[in-house]
């Protein structure tokens, strides 16, 4: 491929949980509606993300696929998913909670809604005073208990809470019941889907006065009942690569960069993709070079090889590959 690192135009959701964060992070200007997500980086049809810049300005995630393929995805990837991309990243800012929702896993999705499932992880970037998640039963629960809760509006009673800050890491498989709350401003990297059934929403309503649609009965499939053990928070150690996700659809790993560093990515056979959420770094490879800076993020080519992180100062980046 002509680049081998490639930068994305930002799509902006307007949400009744939104916040006024996302802008500001990535250096733009506040907007008056609440934004409460960025989609850096989505091959979801008719929301797909356009190349800014280079010789492939303005494709879209998808025929920038079909040009690159093996050399852009992997050779192995193309076989796994042709030229869908398969993982979807944002950035989410809860000024309000998120309703509890639960994703379905691939037979699910695929025999319902004819796409992938959808498992996730969270890394936050920022944590207001008192910020919290809701990730998982706290106890064993049944299918009717859970119905019955949801009828009486005590489902959070039996969801596992967390205190959050940031630098905490969650994944959350297809199946886990979860809510982002209040305060919370997180990346997420997930499996390409956008199929949500929304469980329990806090008694909001739209723009309109009216309840949001909810799909309890239809979830009832796609929960998993089990209760996991709680996360546990660890420390990223400068300079060193910490590995935080590693599961079927991708792996993860966070750079605390106060030193220049060169990533070898020959032997993967994937694309990869760098989320800065701190600071600044410049990425070159070759002759190209992009300046990486906090709110942004760049896709590097499955060919690329000697691929150099530069920190100005002090980065944090989050790097993702299938």
């Amino acid at each position: 491929m002509r680049n081998k690192l490639f930068c994305f135009t930002d799509i902006f959701k307007e949400t009744l949980w939104g916040g006024k964060r996302i802008l500001p992070f990535k250096g733009l200007a506040p907007a008056e509606k609440p934004v409460g997500e960025s989609w850096e980086l989505s091959g979801i049809p008719g929301q797909e993300s356009r190349v800014a810049g280079g010789f492939y300005d303005g494709l879209t995630l998808t025929q920038l696929a079909e040009v690159g393929r093996g050399a852009l995805l992997g050779e192995e990837n193309c076989r796994r998913f042709g030229t869908k991309f398969p993982l979807l990243v944002k950035f989410i800012d809860a000024a309000q909670p998120l309703s509890v929702q639960v994703h379905p896993g691939d037979e699910l999705a695929q025999r319902r809604h004819g796409c992938p499932g959808k498992s996730e992880m969270w890394y936050v970037v920022d944590a207001a005073p008192g910020a919290y998640l809701l990730d998982g039963f706290s106890r064993q629960v049944t299918p009717e208990e859970y119905a019955a809760r949801v009828a009486d509006h005590t489902l959070p009673e039996v969801l596992r809470r967390y205190e959050v800050r940031p630098g905490d890491v969650y994944y959350l498989p297809a199946g886990r019941v979860h809510s982002i709350g209040t305060g919370c401003f997180i990346c997420e990297i997930q499996q390409s889907s956008d199929v949500t059934y929304r469980i329990y929403d806090f008694g909001r309503v739209d723009s309109q006065g009216r309840p949001r649609q909810l799909h309890v009965e239809e979830a009832k499939e796609a929960i998993d009942y089990a209760v996991v053990p709680p996360e546990e928070r660890r420390e990223v150690e400068e300079n060193v690569p910490e590995e935080l996700v590693r599961c079927p659809y991708f792996t993860t790993s966070a750079y605390r960069l106060t030193e220049p560093m060169t990533c070898d990515y020959a032997d993967l056979d994937s694309f990869v993709i760098l989320v800065c959420t701190e600071g600044a770094c410049r990425v070159s490879c070759g002759e190209e070079e992009v300046r990486l800076a906090a709110g942004h993020t760049l896709l590097v080519a499955a060919e690329a090889e000697g691929v150099r992180l530069e920190p100005e100062g002090r980065a944090t980046l989050l790097e993702s590959y299938v």
